[in-house]
């Protein structure tokens, strides 16, 4: 009988060890740091690497490690029945164009989804809450904005019911686009569509992974869930 064959480590062909991989990927993308403020760190810590192996492996394992802890929180999630989104649009300027990168935010703050545009019309409001419904499932309630372009794609999708308008309803998306301007404005800004794209979905599944919240709960508390994101994080494609 034949055995299954165990999948092969996505750190099988670098000399580096997995440890030292995630440690830089954490630190370049959680932190507001530039590629070279990760290797000056580094090698404060006896880690000699070039800042470009750090742009190399966050944009090889980033992607796994986001899509890693995404299934997880999606499985987990998925059936949960007062689940209450937020959407919002932000400019995010690329080359000194203007494009829109639209967020999906649940009730917790936690990011759902990222997609970039250069336009925000029905056909881009619509691309973007079918591959959130896709991945996540239906919602209770959704909080929008008063753009027009919500209404005419949840009309379309037969969810206008579940729309909610407020003047202040939808400030838990509009705080989460601060951890993404900082980090922004770290990079000095983007060059390309789909390396915004890219940061953006791993840059959000990264915050969501270690964002605990501490101004909610106590000292001990906090410590505990931080270590035990750390254990998590140091885990991942094990």
């Amino acid at each position: 009988m034949l055995r299954p064959r165990k999948p092969a480590s996505p750190f099988r062909y670098f000399n580096s060890s997995p440890e030292v991989i995630r440690l830089v990927v954490m630190m370049y993308v959680r932190f507001p740091l530039s590629l070279r403020n990760v290797e000056d760190l580094l090698f404060e810590r006896g880690i000699d690497i070039c800042h470009e192996t750090v742009r190399m492996w966050w944009h090889r394992f980033g992607p796994l490690f986001a899509g890693d802890i995404r299934s997880q929180r999606v499985s987990r999630m998925r059936g949960f029945r007062q689940w209450r989104w937020h959407l919002d649009e932000m400019y995010v300027k690329l080359n000194g164009e203007m494009v829109y990168l639209w967020r999906a935010v649940d009730q917790e703050g936690e990011i759902l989804e990222s997609y970039i545009t250069r336009t925000r019309d029905k056909a881009a409001a619509l691309t973007f809450m079918k591959k959130a419904l896709k991945r996540h499932g239906s919602p209770e309630k959704i909080t929008t904005d008063g753009l027009r372009s919500y209404r005419a794609a949840m009309t379309a999708l037969g969810n206008a019911g579940k729309q909610e308008i407020g003047r202040w309803a939808n400030n838990r998306v509009e705080n989460s686009h601060l951890s993404f301007r900082r980090r922004e404005r770290a990079m000095l800004r983007f060059r390309r569509m789909r390396t915004l794209q890219k940061f953006a979905s791993v840059h959000a599944n990264v915050h969501n992974h270690f964002n605990q919240e501490r101004h909610l709960v106590d000292r001990q508390t906090y410590k505990d869930r931080r270590s035990a994101a750390l254990a998590e994080w140091n885990s991942l494609m094990a």
